[in-house]
């Protein structure tokens, strides 16, 4: 989560994350879906629709893996599940992404699965004591590959 906040050191942090995911999800005010390995049923990551804007019929998506778990495909299979669920049966018309832009693998995963980037803003972050910018991509439904 180096791009995202500062590393949980204490065990209450990572329960406290926890209840604040589930009460925004049991609130209905997020989508958050767990990644799990289908042999072991071992928790590998979230993926999470959030920010929606039921008007403009828009939210956010965002995803963390474990490391041990980058590279095998997994966050791909699980976010495009996701963003079909939001353009269906959701009936969203646009997804956002707002990444730090030295996350490669999060650029990279975003491309992949359509999202186009369309926009920097620098300085935007502070996560511990440092300041990062903000890559912005964006997926309409009609970008959507067939």
């Amino acid at each position: 989560m180096r791009f995202s906040f500062p590393a949980m050191t204490r065990l209450d942090q990572a329960v406290d994350r926890v209840s604040r995911l589930l009460n925004t999800s049991t609130d209905g005010k997020d989508c958050i879906c767990v990644v799990e390995s289908q042999t072991t049923g071992e928790v590998l990551g979230t993926c999470i629709l959030f920010h929606a804007d039921e008007q403009c019929r828009r939210a956010e998506i965002g995803f963390s893996l474990q490391r041990t778990h980058w590279g095998n495909g997994y966050m791909n299979e699980a976010a495009s599940a996701l963003i079909e669920h939001a353009f269906s049966a959701l009936n969203l018309r646009r997804i956002e992404a707002d990444i730090d832009p030295r996350n490669v693998a999060s650029a990279r995963l975003l491309e992949r699965l359509g999202f186009i980037r369309e926009g920097l803003l620098r300085e935007r972050w502070i996560v511990g004591d440092e300041i990062s910018d903000s890559a912005l991509y964006g997926l309409l439904q009609g970008d959507r590959r067939t």
